[in-house]
């Protein structure tokens, strides 16, 4: 499940679905995130005492499943470009994440082994 918070922001469908597009890419990609609640947050920051540009940024929350815990938030000057940031470095998070979920496994499968053949 994707849910998509807008916080300082108005609600735009069109943001909404260019989300879930680019989320259900990754849910393609890794088949395990198809079963986790992912949070994705949108803000926008501008100070009225400060002037400048405003700066964009997006937050993406796995809440449970096998990538429970993997958060990230990037920000940009666009809200565009903070998104294919973010997407680009979950992609390397969540195959850390998931090569080291696999070798903890392998190892304790090695030393269960291990242990067995002892006896």
């Amino acid at each position: 499940m994707i849910q998509v918070k807008f916080r300082s922001l108005k609600s735009s469908r069109i943001i909404r679905e260019i989300i879930l597009d680019k989320v259900g890419h990754l849910q393609d990609k890794f088949p395990d995130l198809k079963n986790s609640r992912i949070q994705v947050a949108l803000a926008m920051q501008n100070s009225p005492r400060h002037p400048g540009p405003d700066v964009f940024s997006v937050s993406l929350n796995v809440r449970n499943g096998k990538y429970a815990g993997v958060r990230m938030e990037k920000s940009a000057s666009n809200f565009y470009e903070a998104l294919a940031t973010l997407m680009d470095h979950m992609l390397e998070v969540l195959n850390r994440k998931g090569d080291r979920i696999r070798v903890k496994s392998r190892s304790m499968a090695r030393r269960f082994m291990a242990m067995a053949m002892a006896q």
